[in-house]
């Protein structure tokens, strides 16, 4: 087997630079298998690395990519319960401190240690990537890998939406943004009962549309109206989903009191508005990052039973040598979701 690979690499903090290259393939340690990548979600982070807009640390060069699947090729010495052939979709948490004690609760995801595939550790957009085993989980007979590698996505919606809000059967809930996380937060919403509308600009309009796939209303523009229909005081949640810190002085507007907002989208801007209304409502505005075990294996059957249909926001398949285009795509807003596939 060659010891030669081709990776997606962001090579520095300029605009744009991002390009396949050709990469050492990846050896893996005692604690790890080696993944043949099957297929690659397509990130909005990944987006906004490939602009240079991200609001984390980066530790360049590296290789892009944190939603993935595949075939497990080797193993390591120390790994028990996986064999070589075993269909596989990882976790993001590619190194954590075992000894943190959120780490030891089962919140690794809050480590402050966490190095993330595709920002700090090399990602998947490759052809072999070495995976601890701690953060493997198996795909269910008859899930295809173009489905399982957007297992990522659902869970940071789950976590936004079940996890750390409470919905109700009949609440109101307005999701601002219409991006994967955002239309994937909407599904999450309705599967919990909750009547949802879903926010967005003009040029939203196609990703907006994808919405009602999943009984969501579409809205451009300002959500006031929708939100206030039933009794003038406003939704019970709000879901910010967007890039822009701004959008939460939207959801401070048209959340009711005592209602809640989930925020899991990131925005470097300053805020820049006043917080009194989250004060004069007694709002609950609750941060959502990440995801852990649990959460992955209910996801994980929520999408294999049907019973959330990840089909409705994939764009498309693109080889990874189309990467371009692929991101062209979603950048555009002409798609939701984009795959890659390394070959």
């Amino acid at each position: 087997m060659s010891q030669q690979d081709l990776g997606l690499v962001n090579f520095s903090p300029e605009p744009h630079s991002v390009e396949l290259r050709e990469i050492p393939r990846a050896t893996i340690g005692d604690d790890q298998v080696l993944m043949e990548v099957q297929a690659i979600g397509v990130c909005g982070s990944d987006l906004h690395m490939w602009t240079a807009q991200q609001s984390w640390q980066v530790n360049y060069p590296v290789v892009l990519g944190h939603e993935f699947c595949g075939i497990i090729r080797e193993v390591g010495r120390g790994v028990t319960g996986w064999k070589e052939g075993d269909r596989v979709v990882s976790e993001t948490a590619a190194v954590i401190d075992p000894t943190s004690p959120l780490t030891r609760q089962g919140l690794y995801n809050l480590d402050p240690n966490r190095r993330g595939y595709g920002a700090m550790i090399d990602g998947a957009m490759r052809s072999y990537v070495p995976v601890p085993a701690r953060i493997l989980h198996r795909m269910p007979e008859g899930m295809a890998f173009e489905q399982a590698a957007l297992t990522e996505p659902c869970c940071v919606a789950f976590n936004a939406v079940v996890n750390n809000v409470r919905i109700r059967p009949g609440d109101r809930v307005v999701v601002l943004g219409p991006g994967p996380i955002g239309i994937l937060a909407a599904a999450m919403a309705r599967l919990c009962g909750a009547s949802v509308a879903i926010v967005g600009l003009e040029n939203d309009r196609a990703r907006l549309e994808v919405s009602r796939a999943y009984g969501c209303e579409p809205i451009v523009g300002d959500p006031a109206e929708w939100a206030r229909a039933v009794d003038g005081l406003g939704a019970d949640g709000v879901v910010d989903a967007t890039g822009v810190s701004v959008a939460l002085a939207t959801a401070l507007d048209v959340v009711r009191p005592g209602g809640w907002i989930s925020k899991v989208g990131w925005g470097p801007q300053p805020l820049g508005f006043s917080l009194d209304k989250l004060v004069q409502k007694n709002v609950t505005l609750q941060g959502s990052f990440s995801h852990n075990w649990p959460i992955w294996e209910r996801v994980i059957h929520l999408i294999a039973s049907g019973t959330l249909d990840v089909r409705p926001i994939t764009g498309g398949v693109w080889k990874l040598a189309d990467w371009h285009e692929a991101f062209e795509m979603m950048h555009s807003g002409r798609i939701v979701k984009a795959v890659l596939t390394p070959v």
